[in-house]
């Protein structure tokens, strides 16, 4: 007996449309998570490190009756949380 021939062609079909469907939309991935986990954080890390050394700089060349450094290193804090509050948006974990 002979294989049908539109058998197969709806099997290859069907198998093509899963393939491309695994694809197109793959599935959570733990390396992305860290990967995510690992953004958010440098995020937050850049702009705090930054505002410190900022902060130390200013405060050696116009000293103020407050600290230069602690208030840019909150200011870091709250910058980095912005911006990762917008990369867990763009990643859509906000939905």
């Amino acid at each position: 007996m002979t294989p049908d021939p539109d058998k197969s062609v709806r099997d290859i079909a069907r198998q093509a449309a899963r393939m491309k469907s695994r694809r197109d939309n793959p599935g959570p991935s733990p390396l992305r998570g860290i990967g995510t986990f690992g953004m958010i954080g440098w995020s937050i890390a850049v702009p705090t490190v930054g505002g410190a050394f900022l902060g130390l700089w200013l405060d050696r060349i116009a000293p103020q009756n407050f600290s230069w450094t602690l208030a840019l290193i909150l200011g870091g804090v709250v910058l980095g949380g912005f911006i990762a509050a917008a990369w867990i948006n763009k990643e859509g974990g906000g939905k």
